[in-house]
């Protein structure tokens, strides 16, 4: 219900009709309240529709990995949403309908440490993925004891594993994937964080296989 304050020459709070109420530094004022369109259904719409829900499913399960690579870039927003407003723009290909996510130009990650330099991968027998860097320590973005944040993504089971046990100076991590991912293609990232864990590099995409 609205109410009139101060007599009929007095503002207006709440609602009254299709009119709004409301105050502003002492300024009164009066609104039309939008219409209610339930569900807008433009191509335009429809397009950003498809792009949000399908980098959404990706990012889902990186959530943990997205608190951490987009702290630094979470202005005014969560860095869920920062990871979406970046790779919706940048890392989705193909035509509507038919989008999908373009896995190596994905960014999990941004900020202003050094990133992995000649990052390669290898499926060990015992279930693990090997991933390898050469040591780029002496860079002036870059410390041997920067903690590697190592991510698998497996886009068919929408489902990622991670590690961080080891460090830049290592030059190499595991991470150990489930007997479920058998079968199922893969995609790898290196993530480094500094010590006090406050800064981070752009992610390294490493590269696609199928984990046997």
């Amino acid at each position: 219900m609205g109410k009139i304050n101060q007599g009929i020459y007095g503002g207006v709070s709440g609602k009254v009709g299709n009119l709004i109420g409301a105050s502003w530094k002492g300024i009164n004022y009066l609104r039309i309240k939008p219409a209610n369109v339930a569900n807008p259904r433009t191509p335009k719409q429809l397009d950003q529709r498809s792009k949000f829900s399908l980098m959404l499913k990706f990012l889902q399960p990186l959530n943990e990995v997205i608190k951490v690579g987009y702290k630094s870039q979470a202005i005014k927003m969560t860095p869920i949403n920062s990871a979406l407003s970046y790779n919706i723009k940048n890392a989705i290909e193909g035509e509507y309908p038919e989008y999908s996510v373009d896995f190596e130009n994905a960014i999990l990650s941004k900020g202003a440490l050094a990133q992995a330099a000649g990052a390669e991968y290898e499926i060990q027998e015992t279930g693990k993925i090997f991933l390898s860097w050469t040591d780029n320590s002496d860079d002036p973005n870059a410390s041997g004891d920067d903690k590697a944040l190592l991510v698998v993504y497996n886009p068919v089971k929408n489902q990622a594993v991670t590690s961080k046990t080891v460090t830049r100076a290592d030059c190499s991590g595991e991470v150990q994937l489930p007997v479920s991912f058998e079968g199922d293609p893969f995609h790898a990232w290196i993530i480094f964080q500094s010590a006090d864990e406050q800064v981070v590099s752009e992610s390294t995409y490493v590269g696609e296989g199928v984990y046997l």
